[in-house]
């Protein structure tokens, strides 16, 4: 199994980029997300989706402005960030679950699958 993210980079204030997350070794219909850590911070949930067509769980901060979307033929999940701000700034990761399958807006505690990490920085 691999989960591999790509698209990050800088970006200035009010830009956007689109986050790619590739998972090979099992189809990517079930539990997926995306969190990210900033330099001395704990890690954070940005969004994350249970099943394709279920309800999606945006942090506050991102809400109104980043969407999680998925490509089941490419097996693959995007997160697309717009008006991004400086305090976006972080590591971004993406992870999967093999088995979790739900329709709710939350995120796992734990998942099975995590990619190595995609560096966002937001700077003018």
């Amino acid at each position: 199994v691999q989960v591999v993210e790509s698209g990050g980079g800088l970006v200035q204030p009010g830009g956007s980029l689109r986050l790619s997350c590739k998972v090979s070794g099992f189809t990517l219909d079930k539990a997926i997300a995306w969190f990210r850590q900033a330099p001395g911070k704990e890690r954070e949930e940005v969004s994350c989706s249970g099943m394709t067509g279920g309800s999606t769980y945006y942090a506050d901060s991102v809400k109104g402005r980043f969407i999680l979307s998925r490509d089941n033929t490419e097996n693959t999940v995007y997160l697309q960030m717009n008006s991004l701000k400086p305090e976006d700034t972080a590591v971004y990761y993406c992870a999967a679950d093999a088995s979790a399958w739900y329709s709710a807006k939350y995120c796992l505690r734990a998942y099975d699958y995590w990619g190595q990490g995609t560096q966002v920085s937001v700077s003018s």
